[in-house]
């Protein structure tokens, strides 16, 4: 067996993206043939401080590298509290995270709105090029 990078895994990343709001903006980013990995996996949800965290441990468990949020930050047609409670939950999961010696850094959270293709497609490639870090070291 070789040693090159062509033989390392390619960091698996599920992205729970939200319905009305991020979701618009994946789409987009295809739409536009924004190039962003192939092997970030989306499941979409209604609001992202619904998100469960074992739903998290859950991805990690089953071989995801990586767990992004696209939050739905203040746009948030349920809640007010949304930006507080996903943060609240990304902080509660980190804690869980260290319990089970995952590093903190494989889950990520970002505020992604119905027309931030290109800043989802720069968040995947920088989240990707991270984990592809982790995976060396």
């Amino acid at each position: 067996m070789s040693n090159n990078q062509n033989d390392q895994k390619d960091p698996k990343i599920l992205v729970f993206s939200t319905e009305k709001i991020s979701d618009p903006a994946i789409d987009l980013a295809g739409l536009l043939k924004l190039h962003y990995p192939a092997t970030a996996y989306t499941i979409n949800v209604p609001c992202s401080s619904g998100i469960k965290p074992r739903w998290i441990m859950h991805a990690f468990e089953k071989g995801f590298d990586g767990v992004f949020i696209a939050a739905d930050g203040t746009d948030c047609p349920y809640s007010i509290e949304c930006t507080t409670k996903t943060g609240e939950l990304v902080s509660k999961v980190h804690g869980m995270m260290k319990e089970k010696n995952i590093t903190p850094a494989r889950l990520k959270m970002a505020a992604i709105c119905s027309v931030c293709a290109e800043p989802f497609v720069k968040h995947m490639k920088t989240f990707h090029s991270e984990l592809s870090a982790m995976a060396s070291n």
